[in-house]
């Protein structure tokens, strides 16, 4: 679906060349729309919306944005129910203008309700849909009195209670309610809803007073040395290879692998490189998309890690001569429930992937050589995609929780497991297996 011209400016006076530069609310308003009516992706949306918008304007932006995607299904039954009639029978930009004004009215303190009303109705004019305007501003009223009851009175007694109140599929939450438990499972549901922690990994090969860091800034884990937290990541410090964004459970699984420096390393799975430039050894990092492995060896070239080469292929298919690692790492695709917090359109589009997983870990299995062991790692946390997996392969467990007992799996003490409404990171869990004869 091609943007109304109309919402490309603020709608003010602007005789600048170029046209008017973008406001907050209409780059939320981008995100939403092509979001749900596009399929498009809502970060990459979001980076090329967003771009002049002030630092203030833009996390003002992103909050509204990625808050009205996540909250997405509580915001239309409660669109649906107050508004007393259904979304699909709403033009596009209507639908996008009412979820906006009600995520601000039911989530955001500081935004006064009128501004909150008046934006949703200015976007719906925008777009030349005078003929709905009357609609969007009766609607937004009726939000304003009733939203505020209708949250509050939401149960989450069930799965499926619960799914609805915190606004995920019925899917997510049967498994993490049969998983889980209940009470944790509604403790991951909120975990998830908050915006994920800014965490980057400093690269050490490059030796940098650079960083101008702004307060928040710290850790207070010793487990990750490597890890920082910021409220900011500037583009200089990603252009000059100086950080890589990296949740501390990311970073965890690549410190799984235990590379040294005279060991060969086979990444099956590498792009974007976080973990790949973290390994010790002459590595190669295989990256089945031709643009993906393209950003890949640029990636490993601005982090100056000369022992990293890049090979564009399917890990399924790789030449007969590269067999025989000391230490294969797989972080296999995956439905991505552990990092729900920092894609807030995936959970609409998540799947669990356990045939292409066990697949690629019997790859995995066959290219590290007798002795060798092979680190499996993705960022869920369902039993199908993790433990079901290595039972499948059946190969013996290396003890990963000796060394990081805070994260030891409650299943199995072998296996790692970061959550996050425990851990404060993105979930991931981790195994380490050896290849026996």
């Amino acid at each position: 679906m091609a943007l109304p011209s109309q919402l490309t400016g603020t709608g003010e006076s602007n005789d600048t060349p170029g046209g008017p530069e973008p406001t907050a609310r209409r780059v939320a308003y981008e995100v939403a729309l092509r979001v749900f009516e596009d399929e498009a992706y809502a970060d990459r949306v979001f980076r090329s919306a967003a771009t002049g918008l002030p630092a203030r304007e833009r996390a003002f932006a992103m909050e509204l944005a990625y808050g009205t995607v996540r909250q997405v299904r509580l915001l239309d039954h409660a669109i649906e129910t107050i508004g007393r009639r259904p979304l699909r029978r709403l033009d596009p930009p209507v639908r996008a203008a009412l979820r906006l004004g009600a995520y601000q009215l039911g989530f955001m303190t500081g935004v006064p309700d009128h501004a909150a009303g008046n934006e949703s109705v200015e976007l719906v004019r925008s777009a030349g849909l005078q003929r709905a305007v009357g609609f969007t501003n009766a609607v937004m009223r009726r939000l304003t009195k009733e939203l505020p009851h209708l949250l509050t009175d939401l149960p989450d007694c069930t799965a499926s209670d619960a799914a609805l109140r915190h606004s995920y599929p019925d899917w997510i939450a049967e498994i993490w309610w049969r998983e889980h438990g209940p009470e944790e499972a509604r403790e991951l549901m909120v975990a998830q809803n908050r915006p994920a922690e800014t965490v980057v990994r400093i690269n050490r090969r490059i030796e940098s007073d650079e960083m101008d860091i702004e307060p928040p800034v710290g850790l207070s884990d010793p487990a990750f040395p490597d890890a920082l937290l910021v409220d900011r990541v500037a583009e200089e410090w990603l252009e000059n290879g100086l950080v890589w964004p990296q949740s501390r459970g990311s970073q965890l699984a690549g410190m799984c692998v235990g590379s040294h420096a005279s060991e060969r390393v086979l990444d099956l799975c590498a792009a974007p490189g976080g973990k790949a430039t973290q390994l010790s050894g002459d590595v190669v990092a295989v990256e089945i998309d031709q643009g993906r492995a393209r950003q890949l060896e640029d990636m490993v070239r601005r982090h100056r890690a000369t022992n990293v080469c890049v090979l564009n292929a399917d890990a399924r298919a790789l030449p007969d001569e590269l067999t025989g690692f000391d230490r294969v790492l797989l972080d296999a695709p995956c439905s991505g429930l552990g990092v729900l917090a920092s894609r807030p359109d995936l959970r609409w589009r998540a799947k669990p992937l356990p045939d292409l997983q066990l697949e690629l870990l019997r790859v995995a299995m066959e290219r590290v050589r007798l002795g060798g062991t092979v680190t499996y790692s993705v960022c869920t946390m369902s039993r199908a995609e993790t433990l079901d997996v290595i039972d499948e392969v059946g190969a013996p467990l290396e003890d990963l929780g000796s060394s990081f007992p805070q994260f030891r799996h409650p299943a199995r003490a072998q296996c790692l497991l970061t959550q996050p409404h425990r851990d404060r990171t993105s979930g991931f869990f981790i195994a380490r297996l050896r290849r026996e004869p």
